[in-house]
């Protein structure tokens, strides 16, 4: 699961990042509202961990421009205003979840646990079709001619991205940024892999490739 970590603090933002990080959860950071609102807006995290007083634009701007923009990423405000009238701004400006600083780490991983829940409940009641295909996210499997294949955490990421575009090219970098996150190190050359490995798994020729661009996901294999 991925995640975006927008804090300014610097000490703070390290070491719930460490923790995080030690608790099986892949992180991005950012320190000001402005990166903040540009990483969470390529859509590629699972939940977003937001702190209320940001410098460039506030954690409350960010967030209503964030839903403005239509996501409905799952989102925990971090705030040391405790006031009920701070916590019902918190949330009519889209916050799922409010924390108020200090906290434990047992809370705060608590409360992300719950927004997972809730995640993984949409995504289990969401599964995916396209190019005749049945995706189910949660458990990492899609249908393909009426055989069930399971896939790697990568597989699964890779083929949601390409299902949910279904027609339309998906460029390398865009991959790369879902699949491996917004600070990866891996080079392009791990996207051809990876579309190798689905293409072999899969047995399929439905994958196309746009030269020099990225692939797609066609859903008449009939048409070139």
């Amino acid at each position: 699961m991925q995640l975006l970590l927008v804090e300014d603090e610097p000490r703070l933002s390290e070491a719930l990042s460490h923790i995080l990080k030690k608790n099986g959860y892949a992180v991005d950071t950012a320190a000001d509202g402005e990166t903040g609102l540009d990483m969470a807006a390529t859509g590629i995290y699972d939940i977003l961990i937001l702190d209320r007083m940001l410098p460039r634009r506030n954690g409350l701007s960010l967030l209503k421009e964030f839903r403005l923009l239509g996501f409905d990423t799952p989102v925990l405000l971090l705030t040391a205003k405790d006031a009920p009238k701070d916590r019902v701004e918190g949330l009519d400006a889209g916050a799922d979840d409010y924390l108020i600083k200090p906290f434990s780490t047992e809370e705060l991983l608590a409360r992300i646990r719950a927004l997972t829940r809730r995640k993984n409940k949409e995504l289990a009641e969401n599964t995916l079709t396209a190019a005749g295909w049945l995706l189910n996210p949660l458990r990492s499997e899609v249908i393909v001619n009426n055989q069930t294949i399971k896939l790697t955490v990568k597989e699964c990421l890779l083929l949601e991205l390409l299902m949910r575009n279904c027609g339309l090219v998906v460029s390398k970098d865009r991959i790369l940024e879902k699949v491996w996150g917004y600070y990866t190190e891996i080079e392009l050359a791990n996207v051809d892999l990876y579309i190798h490995y689905l293409r072999k798994k899969l047995n399929t020729s439905l994958i196309k490739t746009a030269r020099g661009i990225g692939y797609y996901l066609k859903e008449d294999d009939n048409v070139s």
